[in-house]
């Protein structure tokens, strides 16, 4: 019920980000029993055998890495040494926010519904009503996302759950005012 939409990936920014955000076009495609795989993740220690070694990527780069095969929908396989998780590695994989989000029943792939220069803010419907919402900085600084509700396409919902950090955030009535670091990236659920 899957099949590969990329060549292999590897624990490089470049490589995650280049496969992660190339995959838009392939998102509407995306649902029970077809589902995009762009392939396994690299989080955590990655190699095999002997070969295990820490990853290339930073811890914001593999939030942004889990919140881009969130968003997408995609299949979570995991391309690390099970026996050598560590406590962030961990607390990404079982962030049951972020999960739920992942395997949200309806199955649909996300929309980027607004960008400037390297900012992007996808959503994703779900199949409860709600709508899961992504920010993603792919620069290397720390930016300021500034969004009033319309600019993402949203009514002023009357809830907000941000799901890195597992706990119900206030809603502002004029939209989305967050600090996202360089490579980094925020996952929100909303309830309109």
């Amino acid at each position: 019920d899957l099949w590969r939409t990329t060549e292999d990936i590897v624990d490089t920014w470049n490589s995650m980000a280049g496969i992660g955000f190339a995959q838009l076009p392939a998102a509407k495609y995306s649902g029970p029993s077809s589902w995009n795989d762009p392939d396994m993740m690299v989080l955590g220690k990655v190699g095999w055998s002997k070969n295990v070694r820490p990853n290339r990527l930073t811890g914001n780069e593999q939030i942004t890495h889990m919140t881009l095969w969130t968003m997408l929908a995609a299949p979570l396989i995991l391309g690390c040494d099970l026996t050598q998780l560590d406590d962030f590695t961990k607390a990404l994989l079982t962030n049951h926010e972020v999960i739920e989000i992942n395997q949200d029943p309806l199955g649909r792939g996300p929309k980027k519904v607004w960008s400037e220069g390297d900012l992007e803010v996808w959503t994703r419907p779900l199949h409860d009503g709600s709508t899961a919402v992504a920010l993603f900085n792919r620069g290397p600084e720390r930016e300021r996302f500034q969004l009033g509700w319309p600019q993402i396409r949203l009514p002023k919902p009357r809830r907000l759950m941000d799901c890195w950090q597992a706990k119900e955030a206030s809603v502002e009535a004029a939209g989305l005012s967050r600090v996202v670091p360089g490579h980094g990236s925020m996952l929100f659920r909303v309830w309109n």
